[in-house]
């Protein structure tokens, strides 16, 4: 459907209400949006109880926050139809919580519109109209302590489970939804089920009903959701930390000229307005940062090469996640980059014993090869590395290897310059790692990089 009939037919989205209770097993929090005259949607979010000692749900301090991850939950509904007017009737948000939900809602949604063609500007996207109450909190003074670990299956949350393995007994892990990868490997780094935060995350059928007829779809900043959901967990579970493991490769844009990003919601930029959402709007002492914000995939994938007992564990296809059990498809952008990017530490036959195949071998992955490398219309969007560190490890890869080269590795070096670039003592210091968490990353670096 047109984006113009849309937003002329559907002008109004409502955020209409929100609620949080809890039984013996579970905390749950369901959320009532409106598109007027189309649709209401309840999606709801589970939180096991398991031996758990939680603060009371009931505080002002946690109705702030469930209210705000309710704005984030609501882009999926909003989406549908981009309504011009979004009413809020169960809050009030003051004008930095409008602009900085206008921002995500626009550059989180960057995707989405370039792929569905949408040209509306910023300040013409979306007007927040309050009509409920402000919910009003203090400055927490709460003593936190220990970390959270959010654990999504891939080779990233990996590294930061070993990276902060000596702080295991005050850690948890956490997951989303019924992903037996990332609860394999939390148990891989020592984590018992008792030890792993399991969230159950539930879509309205209505939505995926007016995806079906037509209505517009796409790509949402899921990571802004993880953001608030972890920051939640940790407040009612007395956690200070909570320990992404974003890299500094995800600031980089999907189409050249443009601020548009597959992982925006991964980025410093969004990590550090997120903070300053949590120091403004929340105050609560929970600390959020990424791990691995200083460091590139590249040198991710040389730190992950080095931790073996995850290597038959891990996944990141999106596409072979819908198998069961999760799988490498072999056939998408994001295996064959998990597979370049490792290669220059594991190929060829560690390689092979993880993907099944030698995807350099592909002759029908060379389209997708050459947008990660850079040299197609845009960079695919998934979650990958640069061009420039892609390019690096197939001429690492190159170099080493010491057999006939494969289909891809041979067009690369027929078709392309080899990279001169040195990456792997790249560092970023535009992060926001605690210090002594920062001293580990610094220290397992030097102990790889000769």
């Amino acid at each position: 459907m047109e984006i113009e009939f849309l937003r002329k037919e559907y002008p109004k989205f409502l955020y209409n209400n929100y609620k949080i209770f809890e039984d013996e097993n579970k905390i749950y929090i369901e959320y009532e949006f409106e598109i007027e005259k189309l649709s209401k949607f309840n999606p709801k979010v589970e939180i096991l109880k398991k031996n758990f000692k939680f603060k009371d749900i009931n505080s002002d301090t946690v109705k702030n926050i469930v209210f705000s991850m309710g704005m984030v939950e609501a882009i999926s509904y909003f989406k549908a139809t981009c309504s011009p007017q979004f009413f809020i009737k169960c809050g009030k948000l003051n004008n930095f919580q409008e602009a900085w939900f206008k921002k995500l809602f626009y550059v989180g949604l960057g995707e989405f519109r370039y792929i569905n063609n949408i040209n509306i500007s910023n300040e013409d996207w979306i007007e927040f109209i309050s009509e409920g109450e402000e919910i009003k909190v203090s400055d927490s003074k709460d003593d936190l302590r220990g970390i959270i670990i959010p654990v999504g299956g891939g080779k990233d949350s990996n590294v930061t489970l070993e990276l902060l393995k000596d702080y295991k007994k005050d850690s948890l892990a956490f997951r989303i939804g019924s992903n037996s990868v990332s609860e394999g490997c939390a148990k891989v780094a020592g984590f018992s089920n008792e030890e792993i935060i399991e969230v159950k995350r539930t879509i309205d059928k209505n939505l995926l009903d007016l995806n079906g007829k037509g209505f517009l779809n796409g790509h949402t900043p899921f990571s802004a959701i993880v953001a608030f959901l972890t920051y939640l967990c940790s407040y009612l579970l007395g956690k200070k930390y909570i320990a992404l493991s974003n890299e500094d490769s995800a600031n980089e844009t999907n189409v050249e000229g443009e601020n548009i990003n597959h992982q925006y919601s991964k980025t410093i930029e969004f990590e550090n307005d997120f903070r300053e959402y949590g120091q403004k709007v929340l105050k609560t002492n929970v600390e959020y940062f990424s791990m691995l914000r200083p460091i590139s995939e590249l040198q991710i994938a040389m730190l992950f090469s080095n931790i073996e007992e995850y290597h038959q564990v891990f996944k990141s296809c999106n596409v072979g996640s819908k198998s069961v059990p999760w799988k490498w498809c072999c056939n998408c952008p994001k295996c064959l980059f998990v597979y370049t990017i490792l290669s220059p530490f594991l190929y060829k036959e560690k390689l092979v014993n993880i993907f099944g195949e030698d995807l350099f071998e592909r002759e029908d992955l060379l389209k997708t090869f050459i947008e990660l490398c850079g040299y197609g219309e845009t960079k695919p969007f998934e979650c990958v590395g640069t061009y420039s560190e892609i390019r690096f490890a197939i001429t690492e890869t190159i170099k080493k290897c010491n057999r006939e080269l494969p289909f891809l590795l041979e067009y690369y070096k027929n078709n392309f310059e080899l990279s001169t670039e040195n990456l792997l003592t790249y560092y970023n210091d535009n992060n926001n790692i605690p210090k002594e968490f920062e001293d580990i990353l610094k220290n397992k670096l030097k102990t790889l990089i000769k």
